[in-house]
């Protein structure tokens, strides 16, 4: 019974859902080369539903890197992700987003996902993985992953566009400091 109830939530769970990137920029940090990057995130009413009934929902934050070249397709320099998981749990009523083996709670929903809004100083290169003067192309996005979902619930996941919540490539230049490129 609990299983049907969870499917019908699922059917239209989508509707009214947006993830966009705001910006993004990669510096030079102190071992390396980090990323801040800056989302909105709306969930849907029936999104916000499915996680106050204890299915935790999966976003992957996503940078490439690549350098072009002329006699051969672009070498990818940078390839990295993160999965953070965001759930309601129910005995202590408090949302929580975990990374890893962190944990955050929450009282609310919206301060839950606005921790996820803001990205900052995710090292995503060390400082030999780049060449200074070099001009790469950095890509960033999010996504909902469909794969980490309950499996009864994937079915209907994957057969809606509805649940095709992610962000299109936010793509921008960056050149690691250095001499310049010859």
């Amino acid at each position: 019974m609990h299983l049907v109830l969870l499917a019908a939530l699922w059917a239209g769970a989508a509707a009214g859902a947006d993830l966009e990137v705001r910006s993004a920029s990669i510096a030079s940090g102190d071992d390396g080369y980090v990323l801040d990057a800056d989302f909105a995130i709306e969930l849907s009413p029936r999104l916000e539903d499915i996680i106050a009934h204890g299915v935790p929902l999966f976003f992957v934050v996503e940078v490439e890197l690549t350098r072009a070249r002329w006699y051969w397709f672009d070498e990818e320099a940078v390839a990295k992700s993160r999965t953070f998981r965001v759930y309601y749990h129910a005995l202590t009523r408090q949302y929580r987003v975990s990374f890893g083996a962190l944990h955050q709670n929450f009282v609310s929903l919206a301060d839950a996902l606005r921790t996820l809004e803001r990205i900052r100083e995710w090292q995503i290169a060390d400082k030999g993985d780049l060449k200074p003067g070099q001009v790469y192309r950095a890509g960033v996005r999010m996504r909902l992953d469909l794969t980490q979902l309950p499996k009864p619930l994937q079915v209907t996941a994957f057969g809606s566009k509805d649940w095709s919540l992610g962000t299109d490539w936010f793509a921008f230049d960056f050149t690691p400091p250095g001499t310049e490129a010859k």
